[in-house]
């Protein structure tokens, strides 16, 4: 066998040598750029220089048959090391390749090791990418080829209930960091060969898996080839979160409004699917993005449709309300104390008056000092650890609802529009679009403080030009109201029964019909009721 081998690999070697001929002068390729050689010492020397000061590299020797050695490659912590062991090794060893002592060449194979993916590389690149994508390299003394085997393994996180979309009534499971994981928690919400879903590697150092889903005989066609062109475009060395993908490939990427909406629900991205959106799930993160959405989207939450219509209608409203709060609520104190009192009744402004009596600061000053404390104090239990955070947030409350109105600092009244700011800025459901609104909330108070009433109805009308023109990945970012869609409105301001949601949103060109009337509902009574 040596001998045979020995002799292939003289009769191979003046053909690669002239294919690999370096014209004098030149330094030699690295080992990652050459085939892989039958040579079992070159074989050794290029994994162990690919892979030099690499300490999570493990390199094995394995004794194919007495006379055939290979090396087995991989690192550690990524695999699973009893896959290794116990459906690669084992089997070797038990004998199985000492029917090819003779045949050196015949390859490994799904049917010969006790694993469902083996894969032969011939080159060192490709054989670097499989070792770094979590798979064992197997090179053989005297073959031209590597056998790659899906031992994905290492420790990760198991299914939990999401953290940022927490429900009192629904599914309880949320996406995880590892994307077949993900993947399969979709495939259960959905069992349909219509639910597509496209692989792609993204990062030229990262390598990120991602998958692009979609329900093939819902979703636009054009919509699908226009996410793909923009994800092919993408050209940059790592992505590490859902938010490069989402920054790289949105439709305007200055606007302070978010053009995709993420979660880590499985029920909330099933649901868009079935509405003819997309989703792109990536390795790594458990946030999914989808698109294309409208403003409305943001403001609804998994609950509204597994409450009873009544009760999600209450909840819907009481959260546009108090998305207006959030919004311009300090405006509104700031312009009416500083320019229009006689708005309010005699005995409240006298009130408010009398509580600012001894405030060396302005309104505006007074309100940007309150929301600039709250925000910070916010984003400080956010960062710190759990237990430390609860103890920051006690402390502040104290400072600013105490200590800074007895110091004379603040005004007891603006305490109270800051608080209720703060708590209704936490009823959006989508935490990209809260902060948005916190981010705008301090342009409008800068031109209440200006201009009063007149600055806030300005800001108003800017935002609201900038929301007619705005888009997601072609779709009206008011779609439903401007433009004007009446099967949209059934889910905009008010959340129709589901016996009267019929037909999915307009944006989907074909199969729109998602409900059968005559079959799945009706309003009617039955007869003997």
């Amino acid at each position: 066998m040596a001998d045979k081998t020995s002799g292939k690999d003289k009769s191979r070697q003046p053909e690669r040598e002239e294919k690999n001929h370096i014209p004098l002068g030149l330094p030699s390729p690295p080992f990652i750029r050459q085939p892989i050689s039958t040579i079992h010492e070159t074989q050794i020397q290029a994994v162990k220089e690919i892979f030099s000061d690499c300490s999570d590299v493990v390199f094995r020797n394995v004794m194919i048959t007495p006379e055939v050695k290979g090396l087995l490659v991989y690192i550690e912590g990524i695999v699973n090391s009893a896959d290794i062991q116990e459906h690669m090794l084992r089997p070797i060893i038990r004998g199985l390749v000492q029917q090819r002592t003779d045949k050196p060449d015949v390859p490994l194979d799904d049917t010969t090791v006790e694993l469902t993916q083996v894969k032969r590389v011939e080159t060192w690149a490709a054989a670097t990418e499989g070792v770094l994508a979590s798979s064992a390299l197997l090179v053989v003394d005297g073959s031209s080829e590597a056998w790659m085997f899906n031992v994905k393994g290492g420790v990760r996180r198991g299914v939990e209930e999401p953290q940022t979309e927490s429900v009192i009534r629904g599914p309880r499971e949320g996406f995880t960091e590892t994307l077949r994981v993900n993947t399969a928690l979709l495939r259960f919400k959905l069992k349909t060969p219509s639910l597509k879903m496209v692989s792609m590697t993204l990062g030229t150092e990262t390598k990120t898996d991602i998958v692009l889903t979609y329900m093939e005989d819902i979703a636009d066609p054009k919509l699908i080839r226009d996410v793909k062109k923009r994800l092919e475009k993408i050209k940059i060395d790592g992505i590490l979160e859902s938010g490069y993908i989402e920054e790289l490939i949105e439709d305007h990427p200055y606007s302070p409004f978010p053009q995709m909406h993420y979660s880590e629900r499985p029920d909330t991205v099933a649901g868009n699917l079935l509405e003819g959106r997309f989703a792109i799930m990536i390795d790594g993160t458990p946030f999914a993005l989808i698109a294309p959405v409208t403003m409305w989207q943001m403001l609804q939450a998994s609950e509204d449709y597994y409450e009873r219509f009544f009760i999600s209608n209450l909840v819907r409203w009481i959260r546009f309300l108090f998305v207006a709060i959030a919004l311009f609520l300090p405006a509104l104190y700031i312009s009416i104390t500083t320019f229009h009192q006689d708005m309010l009744p005699t005995t409240l402004i006298l009130s408010i008056a009398g509580a600012r009596e001894a405030i060396p600061f302005p309104a505006l000053v007074e309100a940007l000092i309150m929301e600039l404390s709250f925000e910070a104090l916010r984003e400080a239990g956010v960062r710190l650890p759990k237990t430390v955070g609860q103890a920051v947030s006690i402390l502040g409350a104290l400072v600013i609802g105490q200590a800074a109105v007895q110091a004379g600092i603040v005004s007891a009244p603006m305490v109270i529009i800051v608080s209720m700011t703060g708590i209704a800025s936490f009823t959006i459901p989508r935490f990209n679009f809260a902060i948005t609104v916190r981010l705008l909330r301090f342009p409008i108070m800068l031109l209440a403080g200006m201009l009063g009433l007149y600055g806030i109805v300005i800001g108003l009308v800017l935002i609201s030009v900038h929301l007619t023109q705005m888009t997601s990945f072609g779709v009206p970012y008011l779609s439903g109201l401007s433009p004007y869609s009446k099967t949209d409105t059934k889910d905009i301001l008010i959340r129709v029964p589901w016996w009267k949601m019929i037909n999915r949103p307009s944006t989907v060109q074909d199969n729109q019909k998602r409900m059968n009337e005559k079959i799945n509902g009706s309003p009617e009574a039955e007869e003997g009721w």
